[in-house]
């Protein structure tokens, strides 16, 4: 099976829907899952240094500060529920993602995954600037990932065009929101779902697969 997830690495709801889509897998039939990250920059004008997190979800979403406060209470209540910690009041500031998108590009096929979740766990867990180079790195080398020739190859733009274009492309095919599955190039997901319609969704792709009998 072979599952696209479009995601941004500062999206509470990419993470829950991560944890909700490999808890379906765990329970699934599927013994073989290839899963292929791609970038959806949700703001890529935000600046290396950031900005102050709050002032910038009002800002961004029309919200004054008291409803700021419910809306990241309730998004912190539905990760609490799916298993995984997304600590608001460590968050300190907005980030810009190209950097953590290029190391999960970078990043060996057999840790891409658990450096996605790592990246996910600085920011959310540890609230750690993951626009920062010197983060970045540091999570990449946490997985074996040698630092000096690491840094090089985040310096080249070559691979910052590349997580850009790839999520311009993205909107350009009408993806608007994350996260977003494709599964197998035909089914579409759209949004972090229950761990059981994840599971039904999986199920339903595989039935399609079988060939008709004649």
């Amino acid at each position: 099976m072979l599952i696209d997830i479009f995601h941004d690495t500062v999206c509470p709801w990419c993470r829950i829907g991560k944890k909700h889509l490999f808890d379906a897998l765990a329970q699934s039939q599927e013994q073989e899952v290839n899963i292929r990250w791609h970038p959806f920059l949700l703001d890529n004008t935000v600046p290396a240094d950031g900005y102050e997190f709050r002032s910038f979800m009002q800002n961004r979403k029309g919200m004054k500060a008291e409803e700021i406060k419910h809306l990241l209470d309730y998004t912190q209540r539905a990760g609490e529920a799916a298993g995984v910690k997304l600590d608001f009041d460590k968050i300190r500031l907005a980030v810009n993602t190209k950097l953590s998108h290029q190391l999960i590009a970078l990043a060996p096929a057999k840790v891409k995954n658990d450096v996605v979740e790592a990246i996910y766990k600085a920011y959310f867990e540890d609230g750690l600037n993951i626009g920062n180079i010197d983060v970045i790195v540091a999570i990449g080398t946490a997985y074996q990932m040698h630092p000096s020739e690491l840094k090089l190859q985040l310096n080249d733009r070559n691979v910052v065009d590349v997580v850009v274009a790839e999520s311009t492309f993205a909107r350009l095919n009408g993806i608007n929101s994350v996260p977003f599955l494709i599964i197998n190039n035909k089914v579409q997901v759209n949004g972090s779902h229950s761990v059981e319609v994840f599971l039904e969704t999986l199920n339903r792709t595989t039935l399609l697969d079988i060939p008709a009998k004649i």
